[in-house]
């Protein structure tokens, strides 16, 4: 009798067991389905766009420009040799010793976005600190160039909510990178930097560079030697993101809406 009624209660602990692991088990692999990982991370955290995700073979370049203008000449001219256009994020602080140089940088056709007034960090601001960073930079970039920019990149990669949200409500669209040359570093030699960028680009790729990084003007024609061979356009960021209906995944990557 004991041994019957066991046996009738097996059931009751089996079945509630094997939908926990189903459970688990399809949690698991739903966390990796895109579509549903990227609704999640939305309502989680709001993200920059550190990539897109596209079939073609683009990637976009792109210049901090924080500190010094000695090796930009020679960074100018290599992108000119090789016809390609790329994209400078310029600060006040930089702008202001720079100004023929941002000038240069922008009668040679390349893409000006906004990387702060002062270069502060952005999540230590309020909204309303934040807003006057912003729109002091694109005065002064709009002064000195002409360019209205359209893109906004935070200072030392320093985001949370509240510099998105400020930032899209000013009109910004907001700029990371998934490849991060290191060419800041002082260990770093050219071979290291190349062989960093080469190893992790890919189609949708936003390289970060800075334009007086020691060795980034002697990395660019090698680099842009040898994309140019893998079938690789380079493209400004404007050019390389989605415009319109588009989302942002977990990961930083911008794909087309449905």
């Amino acid at each position: 009798m004991i041994l019957l009624w066991r046996w009738r209660r097996v059931p009751n602990v089996l079945i509630p067991a094997l939908l926990f692991f189903l459970g688990l088990y399809l949690g698991a692999r739903l966390a990796d389905y895109q579509p549903l990982a990227a609704m999640v991370g939305r309502a989680r955290k709001l993200l920059p766009i550190y990539s897109v995700n596209t079939t073609d073979k683009k990637v976009a370049l792109s210049f901090d420009a924080t500190w010094g203008a000695e090796y930009t000449p020679k960074l100018l001219a290599t992108l000119k040799q090789h016809n390609v256009k790329t994209t400078f994020f310029l600060t006040n602080i930089w702008l202001k010793k720079y100004p023929e140089v941002a000038k240069r940088i922008a009668a040679a056709g390349h893409e000006i976005g906004l990387h702060s007034a002062t270069h502060p960090h952005f999540t230590s601001l309020s909204e309303a600190e934040m807003e006057k960073e912003l729109q002091e930079n694109s005065q002064m970039v709009r002064e000195i160039t002409g360019y209205n920019a359209e893109l906004f990149r935070p200072p030392f990669g320093d985001y949370n909510d509240t510099v998105i949200r400020t930032a899209e409500r000013l009109g910004y669209r907001v700029i990371q990178w998934d490849v991060d040359s290191l060419d800041w570093q002082e260990h770093m030699t050219p071979d290291a930097i190349l062989n960093r960028v080469l190893k992790n680009i890919k189609p949708g790729s936003i390289v970060l560079f800075h334009n007086n990084g020691r060795y980034t003007a002697d990395v660019l024609s090698p680099l842009l030697e040898k994309l140019k061979t893998d079938g690789y356009q380079v493209v400004p960021v404007g050019e390389l993101i989605i415009k319109g209906d588009y989302y942002i995944d977990h990961a930083g990557v911008q794909h087309p809406g449905r």
